[in-house]
C-alpha cells in the first residue's frame, strides 16, 4: 500500500483545507468571492446564518458529488454539470428552508435561489473538485463555507447590534421607548449600519485586520 493511501483522514495536508479558508485564503476577504449576499444578507444575524448554513451544505455536497463525478465528466460540457448539480442541491436546500425555516428563508427571498451564481462554489467545484479525491473535496468545501460563513456572520453581527441594537432579534441595547439601557445615556440606532455600504466598510476592516496580523497577506 501506498503511502498516500496511508494518508490519514486529517492529515497536516487536510486540516489546511479547513483551516487556510478562514484566513489566510478566505474567499470573501481574500480571494473577494461572494461579496454580494455579504452586502444583501447580513442586516440580520438569523439571515446571515441561515445563509451561511445553506451555501456549506451546497458547497460540501456539490465538491462531493462532482470529486465523485470527476473521471466521467467530459471536459466540453464540465461546466453545464456542474451548473446542474448545484441547481439541484440549492433547489433541495431551498425547500427544506420553506419547511423548517419559512421565516427565514422568506427573508432571504431570492438570495438563496442565487447561491446557483455564487462564485465560491462554482470556483471550489472548478479549481478543486475536478481535481481531487471526495474526501478532500468535502473538507475544502467545509473549509470555505466556514470561512465565507464566519465573515457573514461578522458583518451581520455589527450590524444587527448598531443599526438595530439587538442580536438574533432580541434587544441588546435596551429598549429605545422607555430610555433604558445604553438608549438612556442618548444612544440611537445607527440607520447606516443598515445599508449595504455599512457592509464594505466592516468587509474592509476585517481585511486590514488580516493583513495587518499577517504581513504576508500584503502580496495577496
Amino acid at each position: 500500500m501506498s503511502d498516500k493511501a496511508k494518508e490519514p483522514l486529517f492529515s497536516a495536508k487536510n486540516k489546511k483545507l479547513i483551516s487556510d479558508p478562514l484566513n489566510d485564503t478566505n474567499p470573501v476577504t481574500i480571494q473577494v468571492l461572494g461579496i454580494c449576499s455579504a452586502l444583501a444578507v447580513t442586516v440580520q444575524m438569523k439571515g446571515a446564518f441561515v445563509m451561511s448554513i445553506a451555501v456549506l451544505a451546497v458547497l460540501i455536497l456539490g465538491n462531493v458529488i462532482v470529486s465523485l463525478m470527476r473521471n466521467i465528466i467530459p471536459p466540453r460540457i464540465r461546466i453545464i454539470v456542474q451548473l446542474v448539480v448545484v441547481a439541484a442541491l440549492v433547489i433541495i436546500v431551498d425547500q427544506v428552508l420553506k419547511a423548517y425555516v419559512y421565516d427565514a428563508s422568506k427573508t432571504l427571498s431570492v438570495f438563496v435561489g442565487l447561491i446557483i451564481t455564487n462564485c465560491i462554489i462554482m470556483g471550489r467545484l472548478e479549481a478543486f473538485a475536478l481535481g481531487n479525491k471526495p474526501w478532500a473535496s468535502a473538507l475544502d468545501g467545509l473549509g470555505n463555507g466556514l470561512g465565507y460563513g464566519l465573515i457573514l456572520v461578522i458583518v451581520s453581527f455589527f450590524k444587527e447590534l448598531f443599526g438595530s441594537g439587538s442580536l438574533f432579534g432580541f434587544p441588546v441595547f435596551g429598549d429605545a421607548a422607555a430610555g433604558t439601557g445604553l438608549y438612556s445615556i442618548g444612544y440611537e440606532n445607527n440607520g447606516m449600519m443598515l445599508l449595504p455600504p455599512s457592509s464594505l466598510v466592516i468587509v474592509a476592516i476585517i481585511i486590514w485586520v488580516q493583513k495587518a496580523r499577517n504581513p504576508k497577506l500584503l502580496e495577496a
